[in-house]
């Protein structure tokens, strides 16, 4: 049985990102393909790691300024990673085996039993209300990565008209792929954690499953993404009222090779992105003026960080607990959302607190607490901090895209072989080219 439905689910995922075309097949699918007919197969469908949790989009990662190249190790990662290193328009991901097709892929996953659930036995409630709360979450995160990908920073005055992605909800293979406005994309997300938030449980049998906290942390990320802080600190409070354990870095082993574990006690779901050659550790070097903003007495100095032979820095601080760069949610984000939402609404009082329960865990027992004079100030060191405290994880390309939107006006600058290359703040490449073949299949409209 587990052969049959990885064969249908592969046939599925396959048509569903290619499909554009009213009758891109001659015949709808048959229906001995749908072969998941309980909870336990539902639940299988998404408990697939390897699938479910370990293709996260990687390309925002590469397009984003956590890292830098040497000319030689540019020179030696495909075409398209190149390009999208350096801020190209076109041709920055390959025809198959993209950002796009694996989300979309997953996307099938969740959609298969938000499909087939409700005709499932409810004699477990709890379990069918876990296994579709699941479904909820996934198809969000998905939605979620995909948008601060491919759609522009969200701006409430033309979010309306701006281009999103599509919102795939079903599993027919010949419904039309078109591109849903910017707020209907965002409201979808939001529609499908809302539910999620209502069937999870507060706690996951792992934390390779999602749950109630992770869900609010999920509400409170895509609120951040929309400039929304009052929802934003509203969801984080909310998860950190179910989940707030922090690591004492004090306790962990700063010569360790990769010093944190996999699944350790901050993380609220487990997950990490497909990881390019480009932003692989042996690669990718940290810049020193973001290496420098770590202080003596600050733990992640050598937690985060190992000293390469050339004497740059490498990165070692994924949550995974090895190579793959941790992409899932943690309890660590959330404070600092928590503490950013508190910041921007001018509560200086609670910004600060969570800040500094935060960064005694981070630093050794010399610490001082933060401070701050005012509502500027304060968003400031929290924002320092995020940097900090965040990086490689998949986050920079949304904060890049949300704080030039408000007005940072960061410009990212790179030096390939003596040409510079820079990124305006509000660039139109900050929407992120859709894979040519996919435009050609639907007839969807290409990023400007």
């Amino acid at each position: 049985m587990k052969n049959i439905m990885k064969y249908s689910i592969a046939i599925g995922m396959i048509m569903l990102t290619l499909s554009g075309c009213d009758k891109f097949l001659d015949e709808k699918p048959q229906s001995r393909l749908v072969v998941a007919s309980n909870l336990k197969d539902l639940q299988g469908l998404m408990d697939n790691y390897l699938q479910a949790n370990n293709n996260d989009v990687a390309s925002g990662e590469i397009a984003a300024d956590d890292y830098y190249i040497t000319d030689a190790e540019w020179a030696a990662q495909p075409e398209y990673d190149r390009r999208l290193h350096t801020w190209e328009k076109e041709n920055v991901m390959p025809a198959s085996g993209n950002d796009y097709y694996y989300s979309y892929q997953q996307l099938y996953r969740a959609n298969t039993v938000l499909a087939t659930i409700d005709q499932v036995n409810k004699d477990n409630l709890i379990e069918w209300n876990n296994v579709k709360g699941q479904a909820h979450f996934m198809r969000a995160r998905l939605f979620l990565q995909l948008v601060l990908l491919f759609g522009k920073a969200y701006d409430p005055n033309t979010a309306k008209t701006d281009l999103g992605i599509p919102l795939r909800l079903g599993t027919d293979f010949n419904e039309k792929s078109v591109r849903a406005t910017l707020e209907e994309t965002y409201q979808q997300i939001i529609k499908d954690l809302e539910e999620a938030c209502k069937l999870l449980p507060n706690k996951p049998v792992h934390v390779m499953r999602s749950s109630k906290p992770a869900a609010y942390a999920l509400l409170a990320r895509t609120y951040l993404a929309m400039g929304n802080f009052e929802k934003a600190g509203l969801y984080a409070d909310l998860s950190l009222q179910l989940k707030s354990d922090l690591l004492d870095y004090n306790t962990l082993n700063a010569a360790a090779a990769f010093p944190f574990a996999q699944f350790n006690t901050e993380v609220e779901f487990s997950a990490v992105m497909a990881t390019p050659a480009i932003i692989a550790n042996a690669t990718a070097k940290i810049p020193l003026v973001l290496y420098n903003q770590y202080q003596a007495n600050d733990l992640r100095k050598t937690l985060y960080f190992r000293k390469n032979t050339d004497g740059s820095y490498g990165y070692k601080g994924s949550y995974d607990g090895g190579t793959p760069k941790f992409t899932g949610i943690s309890v660590n984000e959330v404070y600092l959302m928590r503490a950013e939402s508190f910041a921007r609404q001018g509560k200086l009082t609670e910004a600060m607190k969570d800040l500094n329960t935060l960064m005694r865990k981070r630093h050794n027992n010399t610490y001082v607490d933060k401070t701050a004079a005012d509502k500027q100030q304060a968003i400031d060191i929290i924002l320092t901090e995020r940097r900090k405290e965040l990086l490689i994880r998949g986050l920079r390309w949304m904060d890049l895209k949300r704080l030039n939107k408000l007005g940072a006006n960061i410009t990212l600058s790179r030096t390939i072989n003596s040409k510079t290359y820079t990124l305006e703040p509000n660039s139109p490449k900050y929407a992120i080219e859709i894979p040519p073949t996919v435009i050609a299949l639907t007839g969807m409209p290409q990023n400007p």
